[in-house]
């Protein structure tokens, strides 16, 4: 173990420079990347997923939080599978969002969807709300609320959590069950109630009374006051009469569409931020853990990152004001952090993207996913078909979620056209397969649907035909370096590079000419530094440009020393 520490750490220190892989797509206007940060504590690897301004494309994207189940109390959920539950309505990709405490799992912070204001905020952390302009809002405030019935306006205390004291809290349908007990209590059911949206007042009929507990209607809400304010609800709120109710946010915000529960502020007017004040401890921001943050560019595009943590070798984790920093150089000019630790993940339409301690993530009670509500087209099944894979079959698919007028083609090197579907389509995921591979090149999978709120959109990806580069062939294992041999099809420009098994890029070598025919390079052993790399497994990649474009090939292979 211990000899295995020192090679990775011979390793990092070799290959000493950030590393960062292209921004793969995702979905239209939306990528992910993978980048690490090689530092003195280790190295440090963390997934950035940037995407258009909320509301932006006519209200084809949206940013909120979703919670676990629906609702505030139900069990906490991988951000995977609460993409996979959304997978019929958006495609989705997100962290994790605030933490979550207590027996039944209620989020420790604000949370408003769109489904409404669901809970309070923590009022000695960050909240974070996105508004309908798709702006970023950061803040720190307590909650404000205020009932009224026959009498003057009242104060309501919070929403969805139990009241203490003299207090009247606010049980919407995101509750989902029967108020808590409280001593000397006192309910009043509403209903029909309507969509609890802040800032607006919502007035709905008391329909029955009662000493609790009482069960929340899913099409309703009800009033529930501890103390000397049970006296005050009973006597305002009486059978039939009308009770309005308002949950108030700050003005600034404008008109809030989703919130969420933070912190720290991470990032102000494109700067760090090193002291907060907010109520975390010294210890829980100085240590190196897994972490996640939003934040959002100059432009108004959104950014959400996702840092591994907990793994000696692949990813130590980040302080929070490592967090910071790298958000800042990231672009963004306002972040906030996310819950810290094994709550940490990024995913993408059910499939992780980042890469956390315990391989599947962890559950939580609320995601913060990016939802886009147009046409979505998966890669093709196969990225490249060389000689290698020439008989393959490439399985093409598209996904509407609404009702939408769509056109899919398939568009080859050539340009010419091969329409495979159009007409009008149901929600549903649409299959297809093509195996007439008829010219070397790119070829496009290109689908245009307009939904029934004339919304369009188009969704394009590639797949390349291939045949220059074949027969990759190398030792499964050598000393002291390697020789791998190729076969050309056509003249190219053949890079040879190695990487590690995690996809770190040990060294490069430069580009060479070659002719059509059989062809071989060579590796020494050493990293780019010129320094012995540590015995183990490797991959080696010989990467071929030629004028049909560019193509590799990979194997792996031990090094001996």
């Amino acid at each position: 173990m211990i000899r295995k520490l020192l090679a990775t750490g011979v390793l990092a220190a070799a290959v000493a420079a950030p590393a960062q892989s292209e921004p793969v797509p995702l979905m239209p206007g939306v990528t992910s990347e993978r980048q690490v940060q090689f530092t003195p504590h280790g190295p440090v690897g963390y997934t950035v997923i940037t995407g258009p301004p909320p509301g932006s494309a006519g209200g084809l994207y949206s940013l909120s939080p979703v919670l676990a189940g629906g609702t505030i109390r139900a069990a906490r959920e991988r951000v995977s599978d609460l993409e996979r539950e959304l997978s019929g309505t958006s495609t989705a990709v997100g962290v994790n969002g605030d933490f979550s405490s207590g027996a039944d799992a209620h989020p420790s912070g604000i949370v408003v969807t769109g489904a409404g204001y669901q809970h309070g905020p923590s009022p000695a952390r960050s909240s974070v709300a996105i508004d309908a302009a798709g702006a970023l809002h950061v803040g720190r405030l307590s909650f404000a609320g205020t009932w009224k019935g026959s009498g003057q306006r009242r104060p309501l205390d919070g929403i969805n959590q139990k009241p203490k004291g003299n207090q009247t809290v606010l049980f919407t349908s995101a509750w989902a069950g029967e108020t808590p007990a409280v001593a000397n209590g006192f309910a009043v059911v509403l209903e029909p109630f309507p969509v609890p949206a802040p800032n607006t007042d919502l007035t709905a009929a008391v329909v029955s009374t009662a000493t609790q507990p009482v069960a929340v209607p899913a099409d309703g809400a009800v009033l529930l006051a501890s103390g000397s304010d049970a006296a005050k609800l009973q006597a305002e709120a009486t059978q039939d009469a009308t009770v309005t109710v308002r949950l108030i946010l700050p003005p600034s915000w404008g008109t809030v569409t989703g919130a969420l529960g933070g912190g720290p502020l991470l990032v102000r007017n494109g700067k760090a931020v090193f002291h907060t004040s907010e109520n975390f401890a010294a210890d829980q921001l100085a240590a190196r853990d897994a972490r996640a943050a939003v934040g959002q560019l100059d432009d108004g595009g959104v950014i959400l990152v996702a840092v591994d943590g907990g793994q000696p070798g692949y990813s130590t984790g980040m302080t929070t004001y490592d967090l910071a920093q790298t958000m800042a150089k990231l672009g963004a000019r306002i972040a906030v952090g996310l819950a810290y630790g094994k709550p940490v993940t990024a995913a993408f339409d059910g499939q992780l993207l980042s890469r956390p301690a315990d391989r599947s993530g962890a559950p939580v009670k609320e995601g913060l996913l990016l939802q886009y509500y147009g046409v979505y087209v998966p890669p093709p099944s196969v990225p490249v078909i060389g000689k290698q894979n020439q008989g393959q079959v490439e399985q093409l698919v598209y996904k509407v979620v609404r009702p939408s007028d769509v056109a899919a083609a398939l568009i080859g090197p050539d340009g010419v056209v091969h329409a495979l579907d159009s007409g009008s389509r149901q929600p549903g995921i649409y299959r297809f397969t093509w195996n007439t591979y008829d010219a070397e090149g790119t070829w496009h999978w290109n689908v245009k649907a307009t939904d029934d709120l004339g919304r369009a959109s188009v969704a394009d990806q590639t797949f390349r035909y291939d045949l220059t580069l074949s027969r990759l062939l190398m030792p499964k294992s050598s000393t002291g370096g390697v020789k791998a041999t190729f076969t050309l099809a056509r003249a190219a420009s053949v890079t040879l590079r190695v990487e590690t098994t995690l996809g770190t890029i040990v060294t490069t070598y430069p580009a060479a000419s070659f002719d059509a025919g059989t062809q071989s390079l060579s590796w020494d052993g050493n990293t780019a530094t010129g320094a012995p790399a540590p015995a183990g497994p490797y991959v080696v990649r010989v990467i071929a440009v030629s004028s049909v474009g560019t193509i590799d090939l990979s194997a792996a292979f031990t090094l001996r020393r």
